[in-house]
C-alpha cells in the first residue's frame, strides 16, 4: 500500500498549490521541498523582488519627484541593509504562511532533497544526509528552474551573480552591468538605478522586454534611459572576464566598446532543475514532456510548473498544478495554458495578455488597434502618473479582444480585466458597455476600446 495518494516533489507555486488542492479533494498528500515552502518565487523571486522594487519606487518618488507634490525633503537618505532586510522579512513571513496552510490542510511537509528511483517511490535525503523512502500512488514533479549561467562566465557569488545573489547583496555596488533585458534584468536595472548605482543594461535582441509589444518596449526603453539607465539593445557580449576591480565585457552591435563595472548580473534565462533518479522524457531543450493530462513518459508521474517549460511564470505554474491534480482526482479534463498575463514591475509597469501587434501581423489577422494615453486620463494626471498607455488589439471581423498591452502605473493590477475579456471572448462593444468608475486608471481600457473604432471621448 502507498503511504500517500500524491507526493509532490518541489514546494514552489506549482508544488504547494498542487499539494493543497489535492488535500482539499480529500487525498493524503506529502510535499517534499529541499529549501523552503514557496520555492524560488516566494523566497528568491517574485515576492522579495517586489519588496525591493517598492523600496526603490518610494525612494525615487521622494528623491526625484517630491517637489511635484509640494513636498520639501531635506537630508533624504537610506540604509541599504534595511532595504535588503525588509525583502527577506516579507519572504520569510509568507513562507511561514504556506507552512501553516500545509498544516491546515493536513499536507505532510517534508524537508529534504528528493530523488525518484522509480514510479511510486520518492527517496528523501535530509540536511544530515539521512535517507528515507516514501511511497505514493502518484507523483507530481514541480522542481522548477535555476538561473542559467553564461558560457565561460560562471557565477562566483561576488563579481558575477544571478538574481538570487542580487537580492541579498551586502553592499550597494557603485556600478553594475546587467546582461539580459527580460523582466528580471529590467526590474533589477530599475531597482539599482533608483538608489544611485550606475546601471548598464545589455540585450542581444533589438528591444528590451523582447517578448512584449514592440511599441511598449520602445516606450519603456525611452523612460528607463531618461531615468539614467544606459541601455545597449541589439548588442552582443563578445567576451566577458573578471578583473581585480570587477568585470570587463567587450560588446558589439550598435556600438563596439568595452564596458566595466564592479558586478555583472547575468539574467539570460533559466535551466531545468531535474529530479534525480528515474529518467523522464524531455524535449530538445531539456524540459519535461507531458501529455494533455500533465502525465510524463512514466505512468503515474506528472509534471507542472517551470520544469515542463515556458512560460516560466508563477501564476501559470499554479494553474498547471491545479489542472493536473483535478485531472488526477476530480475527474476533470485538464486544460493547457493558452491565455496568461505577463508582468514587469519596474516603473512604469508593463503588463500584457494575448497577441502583440507584431504577432497578429505575423498570423495574417485582420485587426484594429485601440490606444489611449494616460496623459489624457484625469486620474493619471491627479496622481502624477501620466506616463504610458493602454493598447488593445481587436479582431476586425468579430470585434473580439486578441491582445492587450499596458505600460504605466498599476498596469500589473489592470491587466486582469483584459485577461478575463479574452477568456470570455468579449468584444470591444462589451468593454464599452461596461461602465468603468470615474476617476480611475482603468477608464483608459474603456477609452482604448472606443479608440479602436475612432470615437474615444477624451482623446
Amino acid at each position: 500500500m502507498a503511504d500517500y495518494d500524491l507526493i509532490v516533489v518541489g514546494g514552489g507555486p506549482a508544488g504547494y498549490v498542487g499539494a493543497i488542492r489535492a488535500a482539499q479533494l480529500g487525498k493524503k498528500v506529502a510535499c517534499v521541498e529541499m529549501d523552503r515552502a514557496g520555492g524560488t518565487c516566494l523566497n528568491w523571486g517574485c515576492i522579495p523582488t517586489k519588496s525591493l522594487l517598492k523600496n526603490a519606487e518610494v525612494y525615487q518618488l521622494l528623491s526625484r519627484h517630491a517637489a511635484d507634490f509640494g513636498i520639501k525633503v531635506e537630508g533624504l537618505s537610506y540604509e541599504w541593509e534595511k532595504v535588503i532586510g525588509r525583502s527577506r522579512k516579507v519572504a520569510d513571513r509568507l513562507a511561514g504562511g504556506i507552512e501553516m496552510l500545509f498544516k491546515k490542510n493536513k499536507v505532510d511537509y517534508i524537508r529534504g532533497e528528493a530523488a525518484i528511483p522509480k514510479a511510486g517511490v520518492v527517496e528523501v535525503t535530509d540536511k544530515d544526509g539521512k535517507k528515507s523512502e516514501i511511497k505514493g500512488a502518484k507523483i507530481l514533479v514541480s522542481t522548477g528552474v535555476v538561473a542559467r549561467e553564461m558560457p565561460g562566465f560562471p557565477f562566483n557569488g561576488k563579481s558575477v551573480i544571478g538574481s538570487k545573489q542580487a537580492m541579498v547583496i551586502a553592499e550597494q555596488p557603485k556600478d553594475i552591468i546587467i546582461i539580459g533585458a527580460g523582466a528580471i534584468g529590467v526590474e533589477f536595472a530599475y531597482f539599482f538605478n533608483s538608489f544611485g548605482t550606475k546601471v548598464t543594461l545589455v540585450e542581444m535582441l533589438p528591444n528590451i522586454l523582447p517578448i512584449e509589444d514592440t511599441e511598449v518596449s520602445v516606450t519603456l526603453e525611452k523612460s528607463l534611459a531618461k531615468q539614467g539607465i544606459k541601455i545597449l539593445a541589439g548588442t552582443k557580449v563578445e567576451k566577458a572576464e573578471t578583473t581585480n576591480k570587477g568585470v570587463r565585457l567587450a560588446v558589439s552591435g550598435k556600438a563596439n566598446e568595452t564596458i566595466e563595472a564592479a558586478i555583472a548580473l547575468v539574467a539570460i534565462g533559466v535551466s531545468p532543475l531535474m529530479p534525480q533518479g528515474i529518467k523522464l522524457e524531455t524535449d530538445a531543450k531539456g524540459w519535461i514532456k507531458t501529455d494533455d493530462k500533465y502525465e510524463t513518459s512514466v505512468k503515474g508521474i506528472y509534471g507542472a510548473g517551470d520544469i515542463i517549460g515556458p512560460p516560466w511564470l508563477a501564476h501559470v505554474a499554479s494553474f498547471e498544478a491545479v489542472q493536473a491534480v483535478e485531472g488526477m482526482f476530480a475527474g476533470k479534463k485538464p486544460r493547457k495554458v493558452s491565455v496568461f498575463p505577463g508582468c514587469t514591475y519596474c516603473q512604469p509597469q508593463v503588463a500584457s495578455v494575448g497577441l502583440t501587434e507584431r504577432a497578429a501581423k505575423e498570423k495574417g489577422l485582420a485587426f484594429k488597434v485601440g490606444k489611449f494615453p494616460f496623459m489624457a486620463s484625469g486620474k493619471a494626471q491627479a496622481v502624477g502618473e501620466s506616463e504610458g498607455f493602454v493598447k488593445l488589439i481587436i479582431g476586425e471581423k468579430h470585434g473580439e479582444i486578441l491582445g492587450a498591452h499596458i505600460i504605466g502605473a498599476d498596469a500589473t493590477e489592470m491587466i486582469a480585466e483584459l485577461g478575463l475579456a479574452i477568456t470570455m471572448e468579449a468584444t470591444y462593444e462589451e468593454l464599452i458597455a461596461t461602465i468603468h468608475a470615474h476617476p480611475t486608471l482603468s477608464e483608459a481600457v474603456h477609452e482604448a476600446a472606443h479608440a479602436s473604432q475612432g470615437h474615444a471621448i477624451h482623446f
